[in-house]
């Protein structure tokens, strides 16, 4: 089985970060992480964290924001530029995924999301939760929709939210491999009201959904935890420690 580069999407600690996000960042290099996925740069400049992380050995995976829109792609590219990424993610909440309708108008809004992007050299792609698996319009989940109707975006694969929702990762990722370059990595007791845990500590089971990537397509395995009932720096860090020890991701000595 290959083994992928690990990051982790700073929402995680995002309460830590409120205080003093450099001195968080220095944290996560030393846990091992190759590379951080930022949702927020909290307050810093684009070339200020930039430096930052360079000086810690640290690369940005991919970055969680805005949907690109005509008045904001500039600031887009010119942050992607200033951080070194390629990857840019965002989403919307469940009431977009209430209806068909909206579904069809997010999914229209992440195609031309990913037209903006794409003379850029950049790639746009959507992140799941779970309610994008929990209904079906006309025998197709919203994430079906997603993908059908927004064929030039990417999916960040929340393989968690994904078995929350009812369906089953593994399965979607053999199907789309192609289509996931970035797979977020939770764990806990596959409740969406009850806290999450460590990577593997939960009740994923990640030979099976790890094992169907698609070895050519994906870039990064990325931890996110919501919230957890533990010591949230703890849990990121013994969640890049899993995944390294498992043979699954591969983190620095």
């Amino acid at each position: 089985m290959k083994k992928y580069l690990i990051s982790v999407q700073l929402y995680s600690v995002r309460e830590e970060a409120k205080n003093d996000f450099v001195g968080v960042l220095k944290k996560i290099a030393a846990m091992g992480y190759v590379g951080v996925e930022p949702a927020g740069l909290h307050g810093m400049a684009p070339k200020d964290l930039r430096k930052a992380l360079d000086d810690l050995g640290l690369q940005v995976s991919s970055i969680h924001g805005p949907i690109p829109a005509p008045e904001n792609v500039n600031e887009i590219v010119d942050t992607a530029g200033a951080l070194g990424y390629k990857l840019h993610v965002a989403g919307y909440g469940p009431d977009q995924f209430a209806t068909e309708s909206g579904t069809l108008k997010a999914a229209d809004a992440f195609q031309r999301a990913a037209e903006l992007l794409k003379p850029h050299g950049l790639r746009f792609g959507f992140h799941n939760h779970w309610w994008e698996f929990d209904k079906k319009f006309n025998g197709k989940t919203p994430y079906q929709i997603l993908l059908e109707r927004a064929p030039d975006a990417f999916s960040e694969l929340d393989t968690y939210w994904c078995a929350v929702g009812g369906d089953d990762p593994a399965r979607m990722l053999r199907e789309l491999g192609k289509r996931v370059p970035l797979l977020h990595i939770k764990d806990g007791p596959l409740d969406r009201n009850l806290p999450m845990t460590a990577i593997g500590e939960g009740k994923m089971d990640w030979k099976s959904v790890i094992g169907a990537a698609d070895e050519q397509t994906t870039q990064w395995l990325i931890v996110e935890l919501d919230r957890c009932a533990t010591d949230m720096l703890e849990a990121v860090r013994k969640s890049a420690q899993y995944l390294a020890s498992a043979g699954f991701g591969i983190a620095r000595s």
